[in-house]
């Protein structure tokens, strides 16, 4: 079984902290960059999993340098650079403490709240008689809070994220713009692979005065995908949809018992487990990307990521 790397601990030039996130870790270089490492961590219902995936950090950061570069038109984002096949580095933005989510179709938690009577989500009034993975009239956006390690995001409304001033109404403004402008590119680079981009979230941050996206942006850690061909049938016979996105991963431990609440136990993740979740990331790269995965070296990930991150951050 290849290498997987799951924790970083590395003092580079200039570093002033390091923030180690569910998946990324996180490190301020001077408070001017950040040199942000895709871990093979992996996490679902906001819980950590005992196992890292390997290849996973990889796939992450290609995809999302991918579309950070095939998006620059629509607005301005962090990426400055990425030294290694794990790495991103960026200018370094204040963000706004809310994800925007946006969605193409009922389904996920906004499913599960619709089914169970729901009718409102984040402020947002959903028309009756719809049916899970029905596409909506228009993209909806239902922001949530970023939350701490180990709480779990919250619906907030954009009335609740002016009244607490989350955002000024100008720049929530912006916000929704780009967020909506941005889920149209994907829909388009999406349907040219065979794919739907159901829904997914961005974030965003200030810098130098002005909004900037961050982060990652439509892999399948912060996306979901159903495959294009046979949509339409499977919604008509009311079947599960063919999808590309963590979600076999939820499926798989809510299968198991377990969903991130108290007193549950993360089921067993055994190297054949590991080993098949790996396999489907690689496909969700290669669907998503319209590119061969090459599988970079994992015998020495630690020192390859100093050794790159150093010489980029000492040109």
């Amino acid at each position: 079984m290849k290498k997987a790397l799951t924790k970083t601990d590395f003092n580079f030039p200039g570093q002033k902290s390091v923030y180690h996130g569910k998946v990324r870790d996180v490190y301020n270089i001077n408070d001017d960059v950040l040199v942000m490492i895709a871990t093979d961590r992996i996490s679902a219902f906001d819980v950590i999993l005992p196992e890292g995936i390997p290849y996973k950090g990889q796939m992450l950061n290609q995809i999302a340098a991918k579309f950070l570069d095939a998006t620059t038109d629509i607005c301005p984002n962090w990426k400055l650079a990425t030294p290694d096949p794990m790495v991103t580095v960026g200018v370094m933005c204040q963000g706004f403490p809310v994800e925007m989510i946006v969605r193409g179709y009922l389904c996920g938690s906004a499913w599960r709240a619709y089914k169970s009577g729901v009718r409102e989500i984040c402020g947002v009034k959903l028309p009756e008689g719809m049916r899970e993975n029905e596409r909506f009239p228009e993209p909806i956006i239902t922001p949530t809070t970023k939350a701490e390690i180990g709480e779990h995001d919250a619906d907030i409304s954009k009335e609740e994220i002016l009244a607490k001033g989350l955002a000024t109404p100008e720049e929530y403004e912006l916000l929704e713009k780009y967020t909506l402008a941005l889920f149209k590119r994907g829909t388009e680079i999406a349907a040219e692979r065979g794919l739907i981009l159901v829904d997914t979230k961005y974030e965003f941050g200030k810098h130098d005065g002005k909004i900037y996206l961050m982060d990652e942006i439509h892999t399948p850690d912060s996306s979901r995908y159903f495959y294009s061909e046979g949509y339409e049938e499977r919604f008509a016979k009311g079947e599960p949809q063919k999808q590309l996105s963590k979600e076999f991963v939820r499926e798989w431990l809510m299968d198991n018992g377990f969903q991130g609440k108290a007193g549950q136990k993360v089921p067993e993740m055994t190297p054949a487990i590991v080993e098949g979740i790996s396999e489907r990331y690689i496909e969700l790269y290669e669907h998503i990307t319209g590119e061969k995965f090459e599988k970079s070296d994992t015998d020495n990930l630690l020192s390859r990521i100093e050794k790159n991150v150093t010489e980029y951050l000492n040109k």
